[in-house]
């Protein structure tokens, strides 16, 4: 639930950037499409619930035709699979979407100026914001498979919320929001998601396949945490990886995972930043 919730929240918090990117022209113009720009939101905003609320449904049919060793071994899998894909697409392929929905933005947004707002313009706002909930279900279709529908869709209305809270009252107090720290915030939270994701995943692994337990390997007892059965416990160790039987080799393998994504990704931006600085 709190993997979804983190996604749908910097996901609906960029649809949120983009309606408010209409809503200040149409404002600072004095075109009153305000309403229009609402409803386009809206139903694109209602179009993504239904879209992922579909690939979740779906994800949780599967469940129902395996048995419960191919559960363990497939959540272990498919743990290990998003802690890698997860960071993959956040850094990479959404970089690419982003690139493309700008390129949208703008000429919408041309177009919004001339006042030429029409229906072909209208669906224009939809798609922008149905793409927000088109990566909400991408990057959390293999999370879904370890949890319910009702925690997936959870998380999911959890997420749209916050960003919906903070969307609108950023609009409405007419403050300078600091949205990048935002996205640099959700982007360490999703790395550490991976991590977490990663780690709980190869620790499962290695039980179900060579009875290893890896928490017994250098253990570090954590006994002041929660227990894992309570809802605390849970969100501990899917956020953050960690739980009261805890070892410095599970730790190493958060720590190897954060340093190749590090490498990978974002070295080379963090030089580029420099550079552009200087």
């Amino acid at each position: 639930m709190l993997p979804t919730a983190i996604i749908a929240f910097r996901e609906f918090f960029e649809a949120f950037l983009i309606v408010g990117v209409f809503l200040g022209v149409s404002k600072a113009l004095g075109l009153k499409r305000e309403v229009e720009i609402a409803l386009a939101a809206g139903l694109g905003i209602l179009m993504s619930l239904v879209l992922v609320g579909g690939t979740y449904f779906f994800s949780g049919q599967l469940g129902n035709f395996l048995t419960e060793r191919t559960v363990e071994l497939l959540e272990g899998y498919v743990m290990v699979f998003s802690g890698l894909f997860l960071v993959y697409v956040i850094f990479s392929l959404h970089s690419v979407m982003s690139a493309s929905r700008k390129g949208m933005m703008s000429k919408a947004e041309a177009r919004f100026k001339e006042n030429a707002f029409d229906i072909s313009l209208f669906f224009t706002i939809v798609f922008l914001v149905i793409r927000e909930g088109f990566e909400i279900a991408l990057f959390t279709a293999s999370i879904a498979l370890l949890t319910t529908f009702i925690q997936n869709f959870l998380g999911l209305l959890i997420g749209l919320a916050g960003a919906s809270v903070l969307g609108i009252s950023t609009f409405f107090a007419y403050t300078r929001f600091p949205t990048r720290k935002i996205f640099k915030i959700t982007e360490y939270m999703v790395i550490l998601l991976g991590a977490s994701l990663t780690q709980n995943g190869i620790t499962k692994l290695f039980e179900n396949y060579f009875n290893i337990h890896l928490s017994n390997i250098a253990p570090i007892n954590l006994f002041f945490l929660p227990d894992t059965e309570s809802i605390g416990g849970h969100l501990i160790r899917s956020l953050i990886g960690i739980e009261q039987e805890f070892s410095f080799v599970r730790l190493g393998i958060m720590f190897v995972y954060i340093a190749l994504i590090y490498v990978l990704f974002m070295r080379a931006r963090v030089k580029k930043t420099t550079i552009t600085k200087e």
